[in-house]
C-alpha cells in the first residue's frame, strides 16, 4: 500500500477491525517513511454474472437497478431499511451461487418476487405487476386470490391462538 501522503511503498498495520458485519477490513496504517497514519478498508471482489435479457442481450449486473426497483415496489410499505438490504444480499447471494457466469433476468425476477413474498406482500404484488405485465384488473385478482390462499385466514389465525 502507497502513503498516501509522500508516495512510500511500505507502510505498516497498526490495527485491523472488521466492519460491515464482517463484509469487509478496516486497516489503520503507518508510512514507515513519513510516519503519518491513515484508513484502508478491504472487502472481497465478488463477481456477479451477467444478465442475460428477453431479447438475447447480455448486460453487466447492475444492483442500482435492482435497488431501483425493490425500492419502487416497496414505497411507503413498513419495511426497514435492514429487512431492505437484507433483501437485497439474498438476492446477490442467491444469483452469486448459482455459479454461472450468465444468469436470464427471468431468474433475477424470480428472486426478486420470492424475497418480496416474504417481505411485503403488497410490494410483491405491485412487483409482479410491473414484472408480469398485468393488463387488467382480473390478472391483479388472480394474484391476490392465489396469495390469499397461500395463507390461513383470520378466523383460522385467531382459532389457533385460543387453543
Amino acid at each position: 500500500m502507497h502513503c498516501p501522503f509522500c508516495g512510500e511503498h511500505e507502510t505498516k498495520v497498526v490495527d485491523s477491525r472488521l466492519v460491515a458485519e464482517g463484509q469487509q477490513i478496516r486497516r489503520r496504517r503507518e508510512c514507515i517513511s513519513c510516519h503519518e497514519r491513515f484508513t484502508t478498508f478491504e472487502a472481497a471482489e465478488l463477481l456477479m454474472p451477467k444478465v442475460v435479457k428477453n431479447d438475447g442481450t447480455r448486460q453487466p449486473f447492475d444492483e442500482d437497478k435492482l435497488r431501483a426497483g425493490i425500492q419502487r415496489a416497496l414505497e411507503k410499505r413498513p419495511v426497514s431499511v435492514e429487512e431492505f438490504e437484507a433483501c437485497l444480499t439474498r438476492i446477490k447471494h442467491r444469483l452469486r451461487a448459482t455459479g454461472e457466469r450468465e444468469v436470464p433476468s427471468r431468474d433475477v425476477g424470480e428472486a426478486v418476487m420470492q424475497e418480496l413474498h416474504k417481505l411485503d406482500q403488497v410490494a410483491y404484488v405491485r412487483f409482479a405487476s410491473v414484472y408480469r405485465s398485468f393488463q387488467d384488473i382480473d390478472q391483479f385478482r388472480q394474484e391476490i386470490d392465489r396469495l390469499s390462499s397461500n395463507q390461513p385466514s383470520a378466523s383460522e389465525s385467531s382459532s389457533e391462538v385460543s387453543e
